[in-house]
């Protein structure tokens, strides 16, 4: 597993459209991206962070025209700004809301919704006993269905037309309580769930049954820190092992099945923070941030990265690309945005070369 049968080809290459920063004199550490996020309309893009604002960018404004390279000011730049009342740590947009609707997850363990017209909070649940929320996803099949992972050991599924208090399932992966950092609902419409967790594991649940995990991913050596699908069977995990793992998901009887591991890809460096994940299916790439200040983006099919980029060619000292997130369109052109442990989002925009 993992061999690669033909040898790797680069097939894209890949510019910086625009660069996004503040001229504020506020440090680093207060401006960390942990999150971006595309609009269902792959229109607009929200971030958020340690900064407790969140902010929505439209894409045309970030990609310039005339080949340039935009440099553009935080302030100036975005749509809208949000100010939340804790540090955020991720964010996901309500499907079927017309793109007004955007769901977050703080580190005090409130999982939030926004309406973005009117700038106010319209739903509001506190029931991960004040541990920070990872992660949040919502179903495709049933938008008003949601689920938060935390460090409290558990996901919860909830609905938000009931009661804040109120939980669909509440399901705890690991026997030792060990931390949720991630969940998402296949975004197909097929019944999986998957979450990862702090005891180097991912779990697979079937939605209409939250009780016990009908598959385990195992073969990280440390914590599990996304998930993502490729497709409606295939899910890419990251860990803080320095490696990301593509996994095929085999349903079995009576609602059981496995997970193997058909490709690693290594290359990028993690071993202690969030970095970041994303998938741009329509051209199997898969992209992430590294601990050494770079952008990673891996072609699906080999385990060696096809495009790595410099995030920060100037300065020294501790820094990360936190977060990145791929324009779900196209085919022959894509677009990648990334955001920095120095508060700084860059767009990259990429395209397939001809003579392939």
């Amino acid at each position: 597993m993992g061999n690669e049968s033909t040898p790797l080809r680069r097939e894209w290459t890949f510019s910086l459209a625009s660069v996004v920063s503040s001229s504020s004199l506020i440090g680093p550490a207060s401006d960390t991206l942990g999150v971006v996020e595309f609009d269902p309309s792959d229109s607009l893009i929200a971030t958020a962070g340690i900064a407790r604002k969140i902010r929505g960018y439209s894409l045309s404004n970030l990609l310039p025209h005339d080949g340039t390279v935009a440099m553009l000011d935080h302030s100036r730049a975005s749509e809208f700004c949000i100010c939340t009342p804790a540090k955020l740590s991720s964010l996901r947009w309500k499907p079927g809301a017309g793109g007004r609707i955007l769901g977050s997850g703080d580190y005090d363990g409130v999982v939030m919704e926004y309406d973005l017209e009117k700038k106010v909070p319209v739903f509001e649940r506190d029931e991960h006993g004040g541990r920070r929320v990872w992660s949040l996803d919502y179903s495709t099949v049933d938008p008003m269905v949601g689920a938060s992972g935390s460090d409290d050991g558990t996901v919860q599924v909830w609905d938000t037309r009931c009661d804040g208090v109120d939980c669909v399932a509440v399901v705890q992966p690991s026997v030792v309580r060990s931390p949720v950092c991630c969940v998402e609902f296949n975004p197909y419409g097929g019944a999986l769930v998957v979450v990862g967790c702090a005891d180097r594991k991912a779990y697979g649940y079937d939605r209409r049954k939250m009780t016990e995990a009908v598959m385990v991913f195992e073969g990280h050596a440390k914590t599990v820190t996304y998930v993502k699908f490729v497709d409606g069977g295939t899910i890419v995990s990251a860990s803080t092992d320095g490696s990301l793992k593509m996994w095929k998901a085999e349903e079995g009887g009576d609602g059981g099945g496995g997970a193997r591991v058909v490709r690693t890809y290594e290359g990028h460096v993690n071993g202690r923070s969030f970095v970041g994940l994303s998938v741009w299916r329509n051209g199997g790439l898969i992209g992430c941030g590294s601990e050494d200040k770079r952008v990673f983006v891996y072609d699906k099919r080999w385990g060696e990265a096809v495009w790595v980029e410099e995030f920060d060619r100037v300065g020294s000292g501790y820094g990360l690309v936190s977060s990145v997130c791929w324009r779900q369109v196209g085919e022959d052109e894509c677009t990648l945005v990334a955001g920095g442990s120095d508060g700084v989002l860059k767009v990259f925009v990429g395209e397939k070369k001809r003579s392939f």
